[in-house]
């Protein structure tokens, strides 16, 4: 039996449950086949190519293989189990979204894969990242794979920010100047635009991330953060006069107008357009920062405009502003501040509306890690690696207990982003951190714990090129 360099639970997020067999293992190399029943062979596929990879030789699927792949009914549908002896791995999903997350645990502990069992599923159904194209866009190739790297660590939402006040970035059919405007050239903050993704596009994504079991939530920011719209179509705007672009980070001072009908015919295109080419459940409203909206056209405006996802048969999540209004029935709520408490969330919570948890102090990747980081901002104070670690949702807002959350999730802003590798940069190793939060139980897991398993990703992220943060919280050597 070849030497053992991880134990069984070394993988990120730690698992519900572990039971060793230290006199175990399974070694995989070339030829090691991958067995699999019909309604799992794009799962089988996805694993035998990530491990000719791991290994540098074919990794065939077949009848026989000592890696099986099995679907078993019994289990929840994100929930796997993994035994593991001398002879044979022995992977079972409850669906095929299931055992996709059981082969993630496997391929982080390949080649060598110690024996025993691993018994696991999510704590929280909404496990998800944010990336912001409006500020700084980022094509769909890029967005394709930053999705793999998040599906890595069993993230199953990943939230695309496509409009604010500085870019647009969806084609909207009817409305051809908000993208060759819009999202032109000079556009994103500092003018470090253009870009914007065609509905094709757009669609290409949306396929890409299904296939890794990542459900895309579009987000169309309204009724603020909406320069971009205004000055596109100077129509929309108060006045019906034109208004400057944008490029700089400032927020607050724009606003669809509540009182134009022209305001509720246009948003609806939109939201039809979305919900149209989304596939998953959720279409996001925004309705943050409307500093410059008074409140009873805030709640005019949201009266209109919060009904329509579910129109459209979509699912409407806001930035929690929105709960300072009636909200519909279905309606999902994210929490992005750092404040204590929260009034209005805790009482769409009690009214039986679900929360995501976004605190900026803890889960905000635009965030520097200290004073010396070289990208991020600071509003929400420094958020190193433990502190993206070491809290729960559940004790996070009064009134908002473990029953009322939907999950977790880690916004990434661009206002300082301009490559790909400025996406790493603030990413990893933070985004791990909150994907164990978001993962798994909160009795498994120990920053100690966590801070030994990630320092063995350091060399993994060396070898991929990948941008990471070299935190001195870890021991990387």
């Amino acid at each position: 039996m070849p030497p053992l360099t991880k134990q069984l639970g070394d993988v990120i997020p730690v698992p519900a449950s572990v039971r060793p067999v230290p006199a175990a293992s399974f070694t995989i190399i070339p030829g090691t086949g991958v067995s699999t029943v019909p309604e799992a062979s794009g799962v089988a596929a996805y694993l035998a190519g990530e491990l000719a990879k791991t290994v540098d030789g074919t990794i065939p699927i077949g009848p026989g293989g000592a890696i099986v792949l099995e679907l078993d009914p019994a289990l929840a549908a994100e929930a796997y189990t993994l035994a593991v002896d001398d002879t044979s791995v022995r992977l079972r999903g409850g669906t095929r979204q299931g055992l996709f997350w059981g082969v993630q645990t496997l391929l982080q502990l390949a080649p060598v894969v110690p024996g025993g069992v691993i018994e696991d599923e999510p704590r929280y159904e909404y496990r998800g990242a944010m990336l912001d194209l409006a500020r700084h866009f980022f094509t769909a190739g890029e967005i394709k794979a930053h999705v793999d790297l998040l599906a890595q660590f069993k993230i199953n939402h990943l939230h695309l920010h496509l409009t604010d006040d500085q870019g647009w970035r969806l084609e909207i059919p009817g409305w051809p100047l908000l993208t060759s405007v819009s999202g032109g050239e000079g556009t994103g903050v500092d003018g470090a635009g253009p870009g914007f993704l065609t509905l094709a596009e757009y669609a290409d994504v949306v396929a890409y991330a299904a296939s890794r079991f990542v459900t895309i939530v579009p987000e169309i920011d309204m009724p603020g953060h909406v320069n971009a719209v205004h000055h596109a179509y100077p129509a929309l705007t108060a006045d019906g006069e034109p208004v400057p672009r944008r490029t700089d980070a400032e927020v607050g001072y724009s606003s669809l107008v509540a009182g134009k009908e022209e305001t509720y015919a246009f948003v609806e295109d939109v939201i039809r357009t979305v919900a149209d080419v989304t596939p998953g459940p959720y279409l996001h409203i925004g309705g943050d920062e409307c500093l410059s909206t008074p409140a009873e056209d805030y709640r005019t405006f949201l009266s209109r405009v919060l009904p329509l996802p579910g129109k459209y048969g979509k699912r409407a999540i806001g930035w929690h502003e929105i709960a300072a209004v009636d909200l519909p029935e279905a309606a999902v709520v994210q929490f992005w501040r750092i404040e204590a408490a929260d009034e209005n969330t805790a009482r769409a919570a009690a009214e039986g509306h679900r929360i995501i948890m976004a605190p900026a102090d803890r889960t905000y990747l635009d965030m520097k890690y200290d004073a010396d980081s070289k990208l991020g901002l600071d509003w929400a104070g420094h958020v190193d690696v433990r502190r993206s670690y070491d809290w729960d949702p559940a004790d996070r807002l009064p009134g908002v207990a473990e029953e009322a959350l939907l999950g977790v999730e880690a916004p990434l802003w661009s206002e300082t982003l301009r490559s790909v590798a400025d996406i790493q940069y603030l990413t990893f190793p933070r985004l791990p951190a909150i994907a164990e939060v978001a993962w798994s139980p909160r009795s498994a897991r120990s920053w100690e714990s966590f801070r030994g398993r990630i320092a063995a990703f350091g060399p993994r992220w060396e070898a991929a090129g990948i941008n990471y943060y070299r935190s001195p919280e870890i021991d990387w050597s």
